[in-house]
Formats: C-alpha cells, structure tokens, sequence
C-alpha cells in the first residue's frame, strides 16, 4: 500500500482510500482530500514534517501521521 507520506515531491497522486477513523478520518476529509481527487506534491519539510501539496487549487500542508492515512495510485493523467 502507497501512502501520500511515500510520494517523492513533484510527484501527483490521486487518492484511493482514507484510512483512520471518526474525527481525524473527517478532519482529513473537511481538507478537500477525499477519493478520487489528486494530490500534488509541493515540498517536504528537511525533516519530513509537514508535506505541503495542491489539492483542489489550493495549497496544504498536512501532518506525516495524517499523510499515512491517505492511500493514494500514481495518477494517469
């Protein structure tokens, strides 16, 4: 299994499944990241934390536990 955590910056994605459950699956989801949508990779943090991505036209920057939660394919546009 892919997660966005495992994505290489400059890399889009499109997600597949939300992992996790109850309030952090929705705040995940109040994010504008739900299936089907793509996800590109901007910059990641010297330390890996936070990953900043494109989602929807506009910019993100999510925790690695939330981006381990995201199951995500390489997109085939």
């Amino acid at each position: 299994m892919n997660t966005l955590r495992d994505v290489k910056i400059g890399d889009t994605v499109r997600v597949v499944r939300l992992h996790g459950e109850g309030a952090v699956k929705r705040r995940i989801m109040d994010m504008g990241i739900t299936k089907g949508v793509s996800v590109y990779v901007r910059k990641v943090a010297p330390l890996g934390d936070p990953v900043e991505v494109t989602v929807r036209g506009y910019e993100l920057s999510i925790r690695k536990a939330d981006a381990e939660m995201i199951e995500v394919e390489p997109d085939k546009k």
